[in-house]
């Protein structure tokens, strides 16, 4: 799952292949610019998404999260470290926003279960 690209995002890639490329490159400079191990910075980019307020992007973050073996825990806890920075509600929003995705997960769960056990 970790290698589709969010509706929006794939068809940019599609449409504009080369300006995609030109971004892809650019965010692996970034990430390779510091001292920050995968797991750091995944950490990161979903606490900017929450700190942007951008639903699809925490969305998409807290997939790659869960992909990437974080737990629900550690992932609602990023929401609540914004409690005192960006305020209560964006918080809030930002834990639903986390939970919309757990949920999901879980219900994907739940029918792999339903047909291993048939």
């Amino acid at each position: 799952m970790a290698n589709e690209l969010p509706s929006g995002a794939g068809d940019v890639a599609e449409d504009y292949p080369e300006i995609w490329d030109a971004y892809s490159r650019l965010g692996r400079a970034c990430a390779e610019a510091g001292p920050l191990d995968e797991r750091d910075r995944r950490l990161v980019k979903l606490a900017m998404a929450i700190a942007l307020g951008s639903e699809g992007a925490t969305h998409s973050h807290v997939r790659r999260a869960l992909d990437e073996g974080f737990t629900g825990d550690e992932i609602r806890q990023v929401a609540l470290l914004g409690v005192p920075t960006l305020g209560f509600p964006s918080s809030v929003a930002a834990l639903t926003w986390v939970e919309d995705i757990l949920e999901e997960e879980d219900d994907e769960d739940d029918v792999e279960e339903d047909v291993d056990d048939d």
